[in-house]
């Protein structure tokens, strides 16, 4: 039997006995333990350029691009012109008077051109001279009807309305003599509270909240809902 690979052929006849699995083993780890090739050696590859025939060698370190007519055609710059260009659709002005033709000049007026042409006329309203200017329709004189006089009135006051407070008004005499008790100044006052290098405990539980019974309502809809408990 011909074996390429001349490790194999080594192993085969240091060690006959071994079964195939280890001496394949045995030869992908020589071939990983070897090291990589020098790619540096070789030359790189031109890069690709978009041409029709591959540019020629450079002996520089540096790329040198080739400028292009229509490069050179953008770096010029801009040409403005003095003169405004005219357009050839462009037509001067014409003269204030211009001259009419004869078919203007003998033209007739439609029965229906004179009627359109006639000022309309406004009804004129009485007291009113004819050159005066007529009214709008705000200062027609006009009659309200009985619901709408009944929903302009203004409503009344209630009667129990006192209406405005002054700003100043009289302070009552037991308001001026009355003195707080020594609950309301112990309520009024701030809560004191010791500090933590003094020893207060934040995560403590009072004895008011451990004693505290829940009310038969609060228990009631603490209770889940009949239609979302499983039935058993």
């Amino acid at each position: 039997m011909f074996v390429k690979d001349k490790g194999i052929v080594m192993n085969i006849l240091c060690f006959p006995l071994q079964p195939a699995s280890t001496i394949f083993m045995a030869t992908f780890t020589k071939k990983l333990a070897q090291p990589k090739p020098n790619r540096l050696r070789y030359p790189d590859r031109r890069s690709v350029y978009w041409l029709d025939q591959m540019p020629p060698e450079s002996t520089g370190s540096i790329t040198k691009i080739e400028l292009t007519p229509r490069w050179s055609e953008l770096c010029r710059n801009k040409t403005f012109y003095s003169q405004v260009t005219i357009s050839p659709e462009w037509a001067p002005e014409r003269p204030l008077l211009s001259p009419l033709n004869r078919g203007t000049q003998t033209a007739v007026p439609t029965s229906r051109i004179c009627q359109l042409a006639q000022p309309k006329r406004r009804p004129v309203l009485e007291g009113c001279s004819p050159k005066s200017k007529p009214l709008p329709l705000t200062h027609i004189p006009y009659k309200a009807s009985a619901h709408i006089e009944l929903m302009a009135t203004p409503k009344h006051d209630h009667p129990k309305f006192e209406g405005q407070r002054s700003v100043c008004w009289p302070v009552s005499r037991a308001a001026r003599n009355c003195s707080a008790s020594h609950r309301l100044l112990e309520l009024c006052g701030p809560k004191k509270r010791k500090a933590l290098f003094e020893g207060y405990d934040p995560n403590i539980v009072s004895r008011a909240a451990r004693s505290a019974s829940p009310s038969p309502r609060i228990q009631q809809l603490c209770l889940p809902l009949p239609r979302k408990c499983a039935s058993n």
